[in-house]
């Protein structure tokens, strides 16, 4: 785990991290089960219809979508007073590198209550079976 997180943390290159000054970043949960790597990203507000999750060259998880502010209606805006507005709004987007032990064709995502969960299952590679290696005196 450690190795993943410092692949697709430490190692990301920098242009991701900075893309565009206007967008959030999710916020983000990452575990790995024996079976897949999974994704938790907060998204409050946001519906799969304003939600793109792509796969882009060089593996890595590209996650895209808006989430639009709550303007109070014509009567409120009037009446009232805005003190505080601290929820945050707009374009967010977050880039992931993910492992090279993945099956890409697999990946699953889907939203519910304000989370948005990508599953990328793992490609497991077979267990090798004991056997006897014949020696010869030439190669």
């Amino acid at each position: 785990m450690a190795d993943s997180y410092n692949r697709g943390f430490l190692s990301a290159p920098r242009i991701t991290l900075f893309r565009d000054w206007n967008r959030w970043m999710p916020e983000m949960d990452w575990f790995e089960t024996p079976s897949s790597h999974v994704f938790k990203l907060n998204v409050p507000g946001s519906g799969r219809d304003e939600i793109k999750v792509q796969l882009e060259e060089g593996n890595v998880l590209s996650i895209e979508g808006r989430r639009a502010r709550e303007e109070p209606s014509h009567k409120e805006a009037n009446q009232g007073i805005w003190h505080l507005a601290e929820r945050v709004a707009g374009d967010f987007s977050r880039h992931i590198p993910l492992p090279e032990n993945v099956k890409s064709d697999q990946i699953k995502a889907g939203v519910e209550n304000g989370v948005l969960t990508i599953v990328v299952p793992k490609d497991v590679p077979p267990k090798t079976k004991p056997r006897t290696i014949a020696i010869s005196s030439k190669l």
